[in-house]
């Protein structure tokens, strides 16, 4: 009896070790990932400042998701639609007079469910007209292997 109970304990202990193992593995590949998709998400955004800077609001808007389904809410309210979306970046900059430079600001980029992330952030729009600044926050969502914009509220 003496010895199972030594036998137990042994089995108890090396399984624990099996299992920390096992998560400290996991996690630093979680990390690993996460260090990835934040990469991604910074690319995409450098990408959208490089559009906007050159006025292309349609390279600009090849960040966010090509879907009616897209969220912007911003000071006019509710859009939905990448179209309409679109529409309203041209309504609203139609000339690189009122584009102005872009420079984003990112504050934090954190998962908020599977594999989407929120990102809050400033942006910076230095313009002749008057600048204009304000912050956002933005959830990505990767789709067909891209980081889209899926929702986008921004003041």
């Amino acid at each position: 009896m003496k010895h199972f109970f030594a036998i137990a304990i042994l089995l108890l202990f090396t399984s624990c070790i099996h299992v920390k193992t096992t998560v400290d593995s996991d996690s630093s590949l979680n990390t690993n990932d996460h260090s990835l998709d934040e990469a991604g998400i910074r690319l995409v955004m450098e990408q959208q400042e490089l559009a906007w800077n050159k006025h292309d609001l349609e390279g600009f808007m090849a960040g966010y998701w090509k879907s009616d389904s897209l969220k912007f809410y911003g000071s006019n309210g509710l859009t939905l639609g990448w179209e309409n979306t679109l529409n309203n970046y041209k309504k609203n900059y139609p000339t690189q007079a009122e584009s102005g430079t872009l420079r984003f600001v990112i504050n934090d980029i954190s998962p908020v469910e599977g594999k989407n992330y929120w990102v809050m952030g400033e942006y910076h729009l230095e313009r002749q007209i008057g600048d204009a600044n304000g912050v956002f926050i933005i959830i990505f969502k990767k789709i067909k292997g891209e980081w889209k914009i899926i929702a986008d509220m921004s003041c």
